[in-house]
Parts: C-alpha cells; structure tokens; sequence
C-alpha cells in the first residue's frame, strides 16, 4: 500500500474504534504502536528500533519513562508520549517529553492521544523542546498537505535536517491555518470588527456587533463553499462541455453536461450541479475505499451514486430535478430516506451515514 492509504486505512480504524478505547494502554495497542509500525514503519518489536517505557533519568528524577523511544543508528531520534485518546491533548502531558529532551540526542517529540498527533522540536532553544508543536496531524481529518513531511519520519525516507529546516515554517503556516479555520467557523470580535469596519462606514456599536457577527459568519460559510466549488469545477472542467446552443428566445441554461453522458438517454441530463455533489460524496466515501470504486449513474427520477457501478450497492441518490434538492440515503433494508438540502456543502453534514452506506458493501 502507498503511504497515503496506509495513512487513509489507520484513519478509518481511529474514526471508528476512537469512541471504545478509553486506557492509555489500549490506545498504545490499537492506534500508536500500529502508527509507528505501518505508518512510520520502524519494528515495533525490535527493541534496536523502538524502545518501549524508555528511562532516561533526569537530576533528582529518577524512573520516570516515555512510552516509546524510536532508535536509529544507534542514537535516540524521536520521543513519544502518549496519553488515553478520550483525552485531549495539553502542554502539561508533556511534562516528561520537556525534561527528557535535552538529556538525549532526540530532536524530534511527539504527545498523542492516538487520534491527534503533535510533533515538536527545539526551534525556540536548542535542546531545550518548544512549547507549541510545528506540526499537527488529525487522523480524523488528515491534511494532505502535511504527508510529505510525515514521510519524512519514516524509517525508509527520514530526513532529520529537511524536518528541521521546514519545521519553523510548518510551526507558524500551520497553526495560522488552524486560527483562520476558528475564524470562520467561530468568528471572534475582533474579526468582526475587522471586517465592518472595512464594509460599514457608521459607528461599531453593540448593536452593530451584533448584526454583522451573523453577516460575518455566513459570508464566511458562503465563501468557503465558493472556493470547493471552484476547485470542483477545475477537477472536472477537462470532462465537461457546453450543451448545444439553443434558439435565442429559449431561456439559456449555464449548467454544462459531462461528456461522458452525452451517450446515455437524450432525456437525461447530467448537470455540472450534480456532478459536484458526486464528487463531494466521493470525497467523504475515499476514507474506506478507494475513489475509483465510486460510480456514478444518471437516470431519469435520480441521480445515483454506486458502489463498484452495482446497482445492487447504492451509496447515495441524488434529487435535484424539481426546486428543491433531496439527497437521498438508503438503509441496510434499501429503504430510502430523503434529506432537503439548500446547498451542496450540506451532504457533508451526512458523512457518517455515506461511510456507513460503503462499509456495508465493502
């Protein structure tokens, strides 16, 4: 498997095991000690490469152990603490990490739940590990972005100077990323103001304040779902084609049809609209099979969306022929229940039932 569905298959694992594992015993056996093997790729069970309840005394600390100790060479060069993955993750679990790191040659840290993942180094102080991680990694919502430097803890492709060097700017893209992900999703005032003030020439007042944080908010949520359209709309552009001109009295539809349709019944329409909604379930499906298993197929009353092109495995059907838009999702029985949407980045509120749909059939 590539490091990517590696990474994908131990997602779907904590996604749906996270809930049942409340020791920190258990969250070593079910999800660190399968992170550093099958993910990281170091044996687990060669003491020459991972070293389980490592003891470095520090001063007048003595006996104190991290769980794991990840050896190369010969040398300490990462450090792992772990703590129960019910439990969410602060500074002070890392207490052990902070004391340890400057009494080895490890210049890499790592405090993990299990689910999320933190890495430090000693960007601030040398030998002395940061207080604040340069990387962040959620296994319940992987960023892409990060799996090249993850890979690079790998013991097939470790790179400890490359880590380094990109770790400050990882440090602070990342967690600026993670603020503006807050902003939008929770805008504080001083975000408020900062945009009423450049929109509205009146005084910031209260009430001010509070008409704009909603306005806020929903420009926010409407700007988001602008961009994944966008870039839905770059992924598919290559497949996609105008409709034939129509007579100029005719009233002109902007939708576009799939080249791939075009041979399927002449009553039949496949819009660029529900083909963003395919894609977006797509998505949501990737975390437990591979994309290309999705399917779709358009058919006169609905647009379906299949598991292995098998009619007999539908993961979701969509209903956007009338005003208002249904997504429809069937149960184990092929009972359909239809779900109103207004607009498409709604589908995401279903991920868990279109998961549930495609771990039935695989």
């Amino acid at each position: 498997m590539e490091f990517s569905e590696r990474l994908e298959a131990l997602s779907a694992k904590v996604r749906n095991q996270a809930s049942a594992i409340g020791t920190e015993e258990a969250t070593k056996n079910a999800f660190v000690m399968p992170f550093i093997a099958t993910i990281l790729g170091y044996d687990v069970f060669d003491p020459l490469e991972v070293v389980p309840e490592f003891t470095a005394d520090v001063g007048i600390k003595k006996g104190e152990k991290v769980d794991y100790a990840i050896v190369r060479d010969g040398e300490v060069q990462i450090l792992i603490e772990c703590k129960a993955s019910l439990g969410a993750l602060k500074v002070e679990n890392a207490s052990q990490l902070f004391r340890y790191f400057g009494t080895t040659n490890a210049r890499l840290a790592v405090l993990t739940n299990g689910v999320v993942w933190q890495f430090y180094t000693d960007l601030d102080a040398p030998n002395k590990m940061d207080s604040k991680p340069f990387l962040v990694l959620d296994l319940l919502d992987i960023d892409e972005m990060l799996l090249p430097e993850i890979q690079k803890l790998s013991k097939e492709s470790f790179d400890l100077d490359s880590i380094i060097n990109a770790a400050e700017e990882l440090k602070y893209v990342g967690a600026l990323r993670r603020e503006i992900a807050t902003q939008f999703r929770e805008p504080s005032d001083e975000w408020i103001r900062f945009f009423t003030t450049r929109v509205y020439e009146g005084m910031f007042t209260a009430k001010v304040r509070e008409q704009f944080t909603g306005l806020v908010r929903k420009a926010s949520k409407q700007f988001l779902t602008e961009q994944v359209n966008d870039r839905l709309k770059t992924a598919l552009g290559a497949g996609v084609i105008a409709p034939p001109e129509t007579d100029s009295t005719d009233e002109v539809s902007s939708q576009k049809v799939a080249a791939e349709d075009l041979d399927r019944d002449t009553e039949i329409e496949t819009t660029l609209e529900e083909l963003e909604a395919y894609q977006i379930v797509k998505a949501i499906a990737c975390s437990e099979v591979k994309p290309q298993r999705i399917v779709h197929r358009d058919q006169k009353s609905y647009f379906a969306i299949l598991l292995d092109d098998n009619n007999r495995k539908p993961v979701a059907r969509l209903h956007f022929n009338t005003k208002q838009k249904y997504l429809g999702l069937l149960d184990e029985a092929k009972t359909e229940f239809r779900h109103a949407i207004e607009s498409l980045d709604e589908i995401y509120q279903h991920s868990e039932a279109i998961r549930d749909a495609v771990r039935r059939y695989a």
